[in-house]
């Protein structure tokens, strides 16, 4: 599927430059400027491509004041209970008032800390 649509998309690229040069060129001059057009969408399928999966690998933080039950359970080691327990304790001034407030241990706040946030 994806060759179907490189072949395509050079086709149209050939097609493009017939028809938007005025000279006349020669066969190796159309093959060389293809070349570097593939050679360029390449590059920058690779780094879209790149960019998506960082994207995607990188962590959401979660703000503690409006974080659905869902959201809260996708963080590391919060359960059903403890999100119901997060949720009962609204509103935070800030995240280390899951400590305070006696939500999660210290050890548990250490594994989501870097991953929630209070909106002020």
């Amino acid at each position: 599927m994806r060759k179907t649509g490189l072949v395509l998309a050079i086709f149209v690229l050939l097609l493009s430059f017939a028809a938007c040069t005025s000279k006349e060129r020669t066969p190796e001059q159309i093959r060389a400027q293809t070349a570097n057009a593939t050679q360029k969408i390449k590059t920058d399928t690779v780094a879209v491509a790149q960019g998506i999966k960082e994207g995607l690998s990188r962590p959401r933080v979660l703000d503690l004041n409006s974080a659905s039950k869902a959201d809260l359970t996708s963080l590391p080691g919060i359960t059903m209970g403890k999100a119901d327990k997060i949720i009962a304790a609204r509103p935070y001034a800030n995240p280390d008032q899951l400590v305070t407030k006696r939500v999660l241990t210290q050890a548990e706040y250490d594994q989501v800390s870097s991953r929630v946030t209070v909106s002020k």
